[in-house]
């Protein structure tokens, strides 16, 4: 069995938004949001989503 859709993680500047069952990555400035994203992008083969100033998503389409 494959996952074909799924939030793989929650990359955040603010952790008062977030809870859930994906992996949460709290980080101190947009800039290292901003690297965490790509290189989980990169690690899982998924796509990093933008949803707010503080708020990325790592996603498998």
């Amino acid at each position: 069995m494959e996952i074909e859709k799924a939030i793989l993680a929650v990359i955040t500047t603010n952790s008062s938004i977030v809870e859930g069952g994906a992996p949460i990555f709290i980080c101190e400035t947009r800039k290292e949001a901003e690297d965490i994203s790509a290189n989980l992008e990169a690690i899982t083969d998924g796509i990093a989503h933008e949803l707010s100033e503080e708020l990325f998503i790592i996603v498998k389409h």
